[in-house]
């Protein structure tokens, strides 16, 4: 018989992997293969069953400490007569024994597993403005829900699924290696223990179908670009009764054409011309809440910030940031006569 596929080898993660590590790795792998995005893809299919099934096993605790110990030979002990030291005589019906390993007795439907449903993320672009300000807006996010028509159960509306007959329900089948017998995910019902005989021509049997829905969401102001808002819950569906997973929004925030954002920070470049920084003069800076009058002090050089504190950008947690004015010394291209001996005589006492 064939190996058995390494699970942790199927899901990407090393065998000492975190049950987070794992379930962020299923959720990874089962949006990418999942049949509903790739139609007709027979590969996608059969990649998605196995991402299903070590999943399943993995994420049990107990499964996957009976897994680690009785797994393939790659790393970890196989099943051996050696293991066991009891008479073979005693052992009964040792496909129920090795059923019980696997946590399903004769004619025990098993429950598919519940699961929380993806975190989804999406764009909304801001105008610099409304950043600093804050909006409330509607964004659409498609989103993968329960069947409208079978309520998510697969099956045609009318029918439901019924017990796996290869299996019994139990969801494994037992293979006899001499004095033992293997138990393997069972092929027809991929270990879920039922079948659909009429699947639903809405969903194809997946109990699932994408939607677009539209949420309201309240952008505070001081968002910056790549700020993360969490809406709780908006997230796609579980499967099978677990909760919905998040919906994350993302800020993509457009510059200006006046600030420079640092932090809450303003930085807005204003001119003034040599001998305005030389002996001092007052100058109107823009601000988010309109202009500010500001003392350009007597020596002043190129590049030097003054500040104007709480009328910068707003802080998520309170509070503003400043505007800093950065001064830029404006060299004159061309002077008339009187400038030009203004400047000279400038020179000489120098």
């Amino acid at each position: 018989m064939a190996a058995t596929k390494d699970l942790y080898g199927v899901l990407g993660v090393p065998k000492g992997a975190s049950a987070g590590e794992i379930k962020k790795a299923y959720r990874k792998l089962a949006r990418e293969y999942h049949p509903d995005r790739n139609p007709g893809d027979a590969a996608a299919e059969e990649r998605f069953k196995e991402i299903q099934h070590a999943y399943d096993v993995l994420s049990d605790a107990e499964e996957r400490k009976q897994y680690d110990a009785f797994g393939s030979e790659d790393g970890r002990r196989g099943f051996q007569p050696r293991d066991f030291n009891f008479d073979v005589g005693d052992l009964g019906d040792l496909g129920d024994i090795f059923g019980g390993i696997f946590g399903r007795g004769p004619g025990r439907a098993q429950q598919p597993r519940a699961a929380r449903g993806a975190d989804l993320e999406v764009q909304v672009n801001l105008s610099f403005e409304d950043s600093l300000k804050g909006i409330e807006t509607r964004i659409p996010v498609e989103v993968e829900t329960a069947c409208r028509e079978c309520g998510g159960s697969g099956a045609k509306p009318g029918t439901s699924p019924k017990v796996c007959p290869e299996c019994r329900g139990r969801g494994v089948i037992s293979e006899s290696q001499g004095l033992f017998a293997l138990s393997q995910p069972c092929p027809r019902c991929r270990g879920n223990g039922t079948v659909i005989e009429d699947p639903c021509p809405n969903c194809r049997g997946t109990g699932r179908e994408r939607r677009t829905k539209r949420y309201s969401v309240k952008i505070p102001a001081g968002v910056k670009d790549g700020t993360r808002i969490r809406l709780k819950g908006k997230g796609e569906a579980g499967i099978a009764g677990g909760p919905p997973g998040d919906l994350f929004v993302v800020t993509r925030v457009a510059g200006s054409p006046i600030y420079e954002r640092r932090g809450a920070d303003l930085i807005v470049d204003v001119p003034v011309s040599l001998a305005d920084a030389a002996l001092g003069t007052k100058v109107d800076v823009p601000t988010p809440e309109g202009p500010v009058s500001l003392k350009v002090p007597a020596g002043s050089e190129h590049g030097k910030l003054l500040r104007i504190k709480g009328r910068g950008a707003p802080k998520l947690k309170g509070g503003k940031g400043d505007v800093l004015a950065r001064l830029r010394l404006e060299v004159p291209k061309k002077l008339n006569k009187k400038q030009r001996q203004l400047y000279e005589e400038l020179q000489r006492v120098s």
